[in-house]
């Protein structure tokens, strides 16, 4: 997906896009989260990131986007998924990314849908002293255009789901199955001058942190 962010001051302003399995309210479901939060015009954008998986989230990663405004201009957002690793890329550039390892956590293969939002974040997603969201500065208005998904198409019961593992999609291909070296490389630069939080560090964790 192709997104620009709310301009002016948004402090308290969420800007997600993501995918969330098709699960009945109140049941245990998956979700990959891209949040875009607002902030006040000196202080830089954040993209914070979460996981679902049976229900349980609390997987947060945050990194602030210094390295370019993600409010004049579109930028992707962009999820690759597939049966060894989930990566959160920023055009083309990796901010997050779990892999699967044997015995640990890991979204499961099913149906999911998409949804794309603009929410009242407050005062969740706010990092200064300002706990409410400054309406003066509204309407906030974020854009979203250019969708694209390839996806293993199944039936509303998810019943053909083992064909999804197939390496006649592009994505479950072996290139894809960890970064490559540039990749590496713009990830491990992320995470040394982007990353501003972290939940394998910021407070007990599941069993995946540390991949």
């Amino acid at each position: 997906m192709r997104i620009k962010a709310p301009r002016r001051n948004s402090a308290g302003v969420v800007t997600a896009f993501y995918v969330r399995s098709l699960t009945s309210v109140g049941e245990a479901h998956d979700e990959l989260d891209f949040e875009i939060l607002g902030n006040e015009e000196s202080r830089p954008i954040r993209l914070n990131t979460n996981i679902f998986i049976d229900g349980y989230g609390n997987r947060e990663k945050t990194v602030h986007l210094s390295w370019f405004d993600p409010t004049a201009d579109f930028h992707n957002y962009t999820l690759l998924w597939n049966h060894r690793q989930i990566v959160f890329f920023v055009d083309e550039v990796p901010v997050r990314v779990m892999r699967k390892v044997d015995g640990k956590s890991y979204p499961a293969t099913r149906p999911m849908w998409l949804q794309a939002s603009l929410w009242n974040g407050e005062p969740w997603a706010m990092d200064t002293d300002q706990k409410k969201i400054n309406w003066a500065y509204g309407p906030f208005r974020a854009y979203f255009k250019d969708f694209k998904v390839d996806g293993c198409p199944v039936d509303g019961e998810g019943s053909d789901l083992a064909s999804c593992s197939s390496p006649e999609y592009w994505w479950n291909a072996e290139r894809y199955w960890k970064l490559d070296e540039a990749q590496q490389m713009a990830y491990e630069h992320v995470l040394e001058h982007y990353q501003t939080a972290d939940y394998c560090i910021d407070r007990p964790h599941p069993p995946e942190c540390g991949l």
